[in-house]
């Protein structure tokens, strides 16, 4: 039997052997980016090395970079999806090394950016809201404006900010700022949530019965930053006022937690309505304690305008 290393060299030594290697040789040095890779580290790149490197320098040309050659992520037709080869010497050869392509990254980026923030009951296009889309055209738009700027300041250099209290008429756009902030915060790596009050109080009084009340309520009071929307538009009891509302914002009092808050009532309003329960009890006294919380945690504003569901 033959010995391997002599049939190997019967093999390389063949005429359609070395023609075929000279033209994979061309292929790849005809590509602009090893071209470029060998101008670059010319001083220790010789002939010997781009032989010594054929398979991986071929390699290379037939795969994606920059995302040149892929339409999406889900497309990649690279080896590794999501990662696209860089030319590296090692030595006497050059390698390849595989980092993530930019449709990866931007991928990454959007996943994170949705993970930072959470919600409940609140409609797909107020999450993807922008501040670039709302038009801040009258005086009480530009102080709400005026009071994001501040709290956005305050929040990249970690420093407590008051949220806000945001009433005004239905339809003027207060849930839709309260998306906006909520990315504008996911940009700055900063969580929130934005919950839909009326909907989580009804869920809350269902978590009783399948003992999930406590683990409800300790994601919504401990979550960076709160969003309560549409407070006053919920059917209230001496329960939910005084052991979910109440116990949620003194945690959030306590531990210094940014809350906002949006409604069609403004303070005074809103105190007339928490001190009359379902049955008709009138409890001032536990609706101004509710009051003085949200006055410590935001400060109140109108948004004026027309209705823009219209």
């Amino acid at each position: 039997m033959e010995p391997i290393g002599k049939s190997m060299k019967n093999v390389t030594n063949r005429p359609d052997f070395k023609k075929r290697l000279s033209s994979l040789k061309e292929e790849v040095l005809a590509n602009p980016d090893i071209q470029a890779f060998i101008s670059a580290n010319s001083s220790q790149i010789d002939d010997a090395v781009i032989e010594r490197s054929l398979n991986k320098l071929y390699e290379y040309t037939q795969q994606s970079i920059e995302c040149r050659e892929c339409p999406s992520l889900g497309q990649c037709k690279n080896l590794l999806q999501g990662y696209h080869p860089e030319l590296v010497l090692q030595g006497k050869t050059i390698d390849l090394q595989y980092d993530q392509c930019p449709t990866k990254v931007i991928s990454d980026q959007r996943k994170k950016h949705e993970s930072l923030i959470k919600s409940l009951y609140i409609p797909k296009d107020v999450l993807a809201a922008q501040f670039q889309d709302i038009e801040f055209d009258d005086h009480s738009r530009v102080k709400v404006f005026g009071l994001i700027k501040e709290f956005m300041e305050a929040a990249g250099q970690k420093k407590r900010q008051k949220g806000i209290y945001l009433h005004g008429a239905f339809g003027v756009g207060k849930t839709y700022i309260m998306g906006a902030i909520a990315n504008e915060l996911a940009h700055k790596n900063i969580p929130s949530m934005l919950v839909y009050l009326p909907e989580f109080m009804r869920e809350l009084k269902n978590s009783i019965q399948d003992s999930t009340l406590d683990e409800k309520m300790d994601a919504v009071k401990k979550v960076e930053v709160l969003m309560l929307d549409d407070i006053g538009a919920e059917s209230m009891s001496s329960w939910t006022r005084d052991e979910i509302l109440g116990v949620l914002l003194q945690y959030r009092m306590t531990e210094n937690l940014p809350t906002f808050f949006t409604s069609n009532f403004d303070l005074k309003e809103l105190e007339h309505h928490l001190s009359y329960t379902q049955r008709g009890e009138e409890e001032k006294v536990k609706a101004a304690r509710i009051i003085e919380r949200m006055k410590y945690l935001s400060t109140p504003v109108k948004l004026e305008g027309v209705n823009r569901r219209q």
